[in-house]
């Protein structure tokens, strides 16, 4: 494990990006940009175009470690390049900015409230690329709709599950139990998570820390504990469908809490903006998200 890149996630000052839409989200993370399906045929041409937009995202001034201590990444992004440099090692050596990838393929369908991850096939091989890409961590996304115990203990015993294979490959594992905000028993689904995760991080050993990626809890400061936990190196939080503005307030509510954003990061970008207004823009939401995230 890369010490330096342990100690800026721990303990440095900002929040982390979130670009790691994947095939099923692209589309709409594109469209959002100003890129219409009609700019693409193909699953290659959609990739291009997305990593093109990535690309202005990390090469622009506004995206420094100033204010933005990690950025999680999708398989392809990791793969590709960037001004002649793999993605992982232009964020890292030219931003300052520590390298995270998703490593998880999709939801499961919803069963006993929850939506559990898909399989993941060959991961030991997708972590050993990932080191060889000089990733710092992963991270894997479940969803929890309703306040089922059985199902919500479920999503914590996968989560912890491959979280342990991680850490056994030499990463640091992002643990993303979402809660809908949606959801109508969304603080009493929170209670459960937080308790179950509570357990499992009482379960591991001194050299197993991991990372959590929790919704902003209904109730102000309520994962305290989690983010005071001796096994938990940063909790950061999702903006689930928030607006920008309004998860900004909602994370300046819970101390300790930083953002990892992606949808709320990347709002009011658009393809066709001069280089100028895209910087100013991604400037004042980096800022924002920054400032939120340092309360």
């Amino acid at each position: 494990m890369n010490q330096k890149q342990f100690d800026t996630v721990k303990n440095g000052k900002g929040f982390i990006a979130a670009l790691d839409q994947s095939g099923g989200s692209t589309p709409k993370a594109l469209a959002l940009y100003g890129v219409s399906e009609a700019s693409y045929q193909t699953d290659e041409e959609m990739f291009d175009l997305v990593h093109k937009m990535r690309t202005r995202i990390i090469t622009s001034p506004a995206f420094n470690s100033d204010n933005i201590i990690g950025a999680i990444l999708f398989e392809q992004t990791m793969d590709r390049k960037i001004e002649g440099k793999y993605t992982a090692d232009y964020l890292w050596e030219e931003k300052g900015v520590v390298p995270f990838l998703k490593i998880d393929k999709g939801l499961a369908d919803e069963e006993n409230g929850v939506q559990l991850m898909k399989a993941i096939p060959g991961l030991d091989e997708l972590l050993k690329r990932a080191k060889d890409r000089n990733i710092f961590g992963t991270k894997m996304r479940s969803v929890i709709k309703k306040a089922s115990r059985e199902g919500i203990e479920d999503v914590v015993d996968q989560q912890f599950a491959l979280a342990k294979q991680i850490l056994e490959a030499g990463l640091v594992p992002i643990i993303e139990p979402e809660v809908d905000i949606n959801s109508a028993d969304k603080a009493q689904s929170e209670a459960i998570l937080r308790d179950d995760l509570r357990r499992h991080l009482d379960g591991l050993n001194e050299d197993q820390n991991v990372m959590l990626k929790l919704s902003i809890p209904t109730e102000d400061n309520f994962y305290k504990e989690l983010i005071e936990h001796p096994r938990v190196v940063r909790v950061v939080a999702l903006s689930g469908g928030y607006s920008r503005e309004e998860a900004n307030d909602k994370l300046r509510a819970n101390n300790g809490l930083i953002a990892s954003f992606s949808r709320a990061l990347s709002e009011g970008l658009n393809d066709h903006q001069s280089d100028e207004e895209f910087n100013e823009t991604l400037r004042n939401s980096v800022e924002q998200i920054a400032e939120a995230s340092r309360t």
